[in-house]
């Protein structure tokens, strides 16, 4: 089910797709779309697609500059408005996504979870989840994880519906976008 709506949400979706890689290519450059490895069910790793919002701004020793550095106006907007996600909708036709589940976070946190955070892996990640209703990038990485844990635990048809309502409702309050003082979120380093 969640594939045949992707699809036909990414037809509806089609002109602001075309517009918002049209305003990438113009303000960012290339590529459009940014893809990077993330664990999805049971940590088993998939490219996850999303529009660039950040130029690729390097030191000299090739190490990309820090979010805060790469961050443009224009890619905070596409944040802000949470039209950099609509790609996402490629990784649920795939089916390595659903629309709703624990974010997929980085590959490289994997071995730095405790034995309780690792179940967030127990379902498919989402494009939207209880943490993000919740406070997406403004509340604590330990929040996040007992959110998603919760989740994973009390996954219904109706907690489902209700996550949609509280999404909608974020992304037109633009809330929680990005962590206090950071561009985005601080990396999670570990208990």
């Amino acid at each position: 089910m969640n594939r045949i709506i992707a699809f036909i949400l990414g037809l509806i979706l089609l002109p602001v797709l075309v517009t918002t890689a049209l305003l990438v290519r113009i303000f960012l450059g290339s590529p459009i779309l940014f893809r990077q490895e993330r664990p999805g069910l049971d940590g088993k790793p998939f490219f996850l697609l999303k529009f660039r919002s950040m130029k690729n701004g390097k030191k000299k020793s090739g190490e990309l500059l820090p979010d805060q550095k790469r961050m443009s106006r224009f890619g905070y907007l596409i944040r802000k408005l949470s039209l950099d996600e609509p790609p996402q909708l490629w990784n649920i036709i795939k089916g390595d996504m659903n629309f709703i589940g624990p974010r997929p976070l980085l590959m490289e946190y994997l071995p730095l979870y405790s034995n309780e955070q690792t179940r967030r892996h127990n379902l498919k990640p989402g494009i939207t989840g209880w943490a993000q209703v919740n406070g997406r990038n403004a509340i604590s990485w330990d929040e996040k994880f007992k959110l998603d844990v919760w989740y994973v635990e009390n996954q219904s048809l109706w907690l489902d519906v209700k996550i949609i309502f509280l999404t909608v409702r974020r992304v037109i309050l633009r809330d929680g976008v990005s962590a206090h003082g950071e561009a985005t979120t601080s990396r999670f380093v570990g208990n």
